[in-house]
């Protein structure tokens, strides 16, 4: 068991282990962005990073077939952060969260001598949540998009160049209105985060099952994280209208394997420890 499975089997209950834990109709999800881990201050202007946080936050409601309402923001800044450098972060944060419909309800500040986000959204369940739990066998996996960009960018980022402001690691692409629209035949869901490579074998392991390719995938698109495409899977009788809708939505769509007995092993370096 690697430390991150370990501090999470320490709060194990009926409710957690998802995207999001789903309460009286409503999903609560939170995520973390701190500086040095996700970004650093050299690659993006600090409203780029208020933005991202949002989004990154807002991609696990939507996975789980809810529409975000509220945020919790709590804020860990350097004192050496002067007025204006603290306005364009709420830029990012507030210009995101309108752009979602999300209003910040409340939340903290205190110092550090780092930028670290932490944001709780409160979003409302579209009839019914979905899971990462409730794969069957033969059931046809996909992602929507196309992957490897990210990881692209962060070798880019690395090696002391610069990114485009529309450039998928500074700023995902949400697929909410495409997903709301499928969610009745979609089987289960996550978003890509760490890697589809990682974030499939999450999801074949809580299911106990393996998978057969039905395409050949190459390792950038495989191992890149900070995608934040999605990852889910729907029974092969839906695929004709998953696949029309995705034209609708003008989204790409790649389903990629189908699941079997058996089980998938992750072979790769963990991202949180």
């Amino acid at each position: 068991m690697d430390k991150e499975k370990r501090i999470i089997s320490a709060f194990a209950n009926s409710i957690n282990g998802d995207d999001g834990a789903i309460v009286d109709g409503y999903c609560y999800s939170k995520d973390l962005f701190c500086e040095d881990i996700h970004f650093k201050r050299s690659w993006m202007s600090l409203e780029q990073i208020g933005a991202k946080a949002m989004l990154v936050n807002i991609s696990d409601a939507i996975v789980m077939n809810a529409t975000p309402k509220y945020a919790l923001l709590g804020l860990s800044l350097p004192k050496c952060l002067d007025m204006k450098q603290i306005k364009s972060l709420q830029k990012g944060l507030l210009d995101t969260a309108k752009e979602f419909g999300v209003q910040i309800i409340g939340g903290d500040t205190t110092a550090s001598d780092k930028i670290n986000i932490s944001i709780t959204i409160i979003s409302k369940v579209n009839q019914k949540a979905i899971f990462r739990k409730g794969l069957k066998r033969g059931d046809l996996l996909a992602f929507s998009g196309k992957l490897g960009d990210s990881l692209k960018g962060l070798n880019i980022l690395l090696r002391g160049g610069k990114l485009h402001s529309k450039h998928r690691f500074i700023k995902p692409k949400l697929r909410q209105n495409f997903f709301y629209d499928i969610a009745k035949k979609v089987r289960v869901s996550m978003d890509i985060s760490d890697g589809l490579n990682k974030d499939l074998s999450r999801m074949l392991f809580l299911n106990h099952l393996g998978v057969k390719f039905l395409k050949k995938i190459d390792r950038l698109s495989l191992n890149s994280g900070e995608e934040y495409e999605i990852l889910f899977a729907f029974d092969k009788k839906h695929k004709a209208l998953i696949q029309n809708l995705a034209k609708k939505h003008r989204v790409k769509l790649n389903i990629f394997a189908k699941t079997t007995t058996g089980r998938y092993k992750f072979y790769g370096r963990e991202h949180h420890f």
